[in-house]
């Protein structure tokens, strides 16, 4: 964190160039994980297992399943559905930062052009790749496994080691030695990862602060690398507090129940400004607003629910620090619209 939070203090340009290097470095071991998947280490009793006839078997939306409710908490019945909402975290968070390139359009050449362009191709990419991924999985070990199993093909992706699917795929093809190659790449993805976030979100700050929401140092820029350097150092150590107060599993559940609770308004935002700036230029077409629009918010509304539901022991802590945030913005806020109220009028 420390170390990417200084190269990108260095400027937007060598942030980004990083970014490439690793991002590429990522999209190829997802390519070499495809390959491999359906080319090399296919497996004939895998692909029968579970692509025949019971494909679809235990997974109508009838069928009950058991999940327990947060940590030793009571176990309970719960429709296919509800299961579909509790599995979304981790594919909700492989897609999360679709929409950070965003964050730095303010230093973005023709970003009329460029940040659609990057959101449409970005997000196409990474669908792709992670369906295919996905299909490798399937193609090497069989879903349903063994608890006990003595081999990473008998326990299948069911029972895979820590819910590492990726590293089971890669052991059942190389042996041992495909855990380090896999702990390799897995490394480059979070560095990858980390990097575009720090890059991105210390703009969010930057901009809360520009716009008086958020403390005025933060919208310092470096004299020397221009970039939000007060802002990248703020977001750095919160970071490191975080990165030492938990699990990742945790840190994940209560993340994307924030950001999926924050994507519900930024789509309600949609229809608020339709009615309060309906003449606002709109250089962007909200694709099939507003069904598409609306059905997205109710199913976002579900798996926070959901999430709220039966992760109680991060969920409602994470929306806790969310509301917390409030007494502040109205803070600064009212502070910003008294100095407003105080400047002199120069028209």
């Amino acid at each position: 964190m420390v170390f990417l939070t200084g190269v990108n203090i260095l400027g937007v340009k060598t942030g980004a160039v990083v970014q490439i290097v690793l991002t590429s470095a990522k999209a190829m071991i997802l390519v070499s994980l495809i390959y491999l998947g359906l080319f090399v280490g296919r497996n004939m009793h895998a692909i029968s297992s579970n692509f025949g006839t019971n494909f679809w078997h235990g997974s109508g939306w009838g069928v009950l399943h058991s999940v327990h409710i947060g940590i030793g908490g009571p176990v309970v019945a719960v429709g296919g559905i509800t299961i579909v909402a509790l599995a979304q975290v981790g594919s909700l968070f492989s897609s999360d930062a679709w929409n950070n390139v965003t964050f730095t359009s303010g230093e973005v050449r023709n970003p009329k052009r460029n940040l659609p362009m990057a959101l449409a191709i970005g997000s196409a990419a990474v669908i792709v790749l992670y369906i295919l991924t996905n299909l490798a999985y399937l193609s090497v070990l069989p879903l349903e496994g063994s608890h006990g199993g003595g081999t990473v093909l008998s326990r299948g992706i069911q029972y895979a080691s820590e819910d590492r699917v990726a590293t089971a795929m890669i052991e059942q093809i190389f042996g041992s030695i495909g855990a380090k190659i896999m702990a390799v790449a897995i490394l480059i993805s979070c560095f990858g990862a980390a990097n575009g976030m720090i890059l991105a979100g210390a703009r969010v700050y930057y901009a809360m602060a520009r716009n008086g929401l958020f403390f005025r140092g933060a919208a310092l820029i470096h004299p020397k690398y221009r970039t939000p350097a007060r802002s990248l150092v703020i977001q750095c150590v919160w970071s490191c507090i975080l990165c030492i107060s938990g699990s990742y599993d945790q840190l994940l559940d209560y993340i994307i129940f924030a950001v999926v609770m924050f994507y519900i308004l930024t789509l309600l935002s949609v229809f608020a400004l339709r009615v309060k700036r309906p003449y606002e230029p709109r250089p962007y077409r909200a694709v099939g607003f507003p069904i598409l629009t609306g059905a997205n918010i109710i199913m976002a509304i579900f798996i926070d629910t959901v999430l709220l539901k039966y992760k109680p022991q991060y969920t409602w802590p994470g929306l806790i620090i969310v509301l917390l945030g409030l007494p502040f913005y109205l803070l600064f806020a009212r502070g910003n619209a008294l100095r407003t109220s105080l400047e002199p009028d120069v028209a």
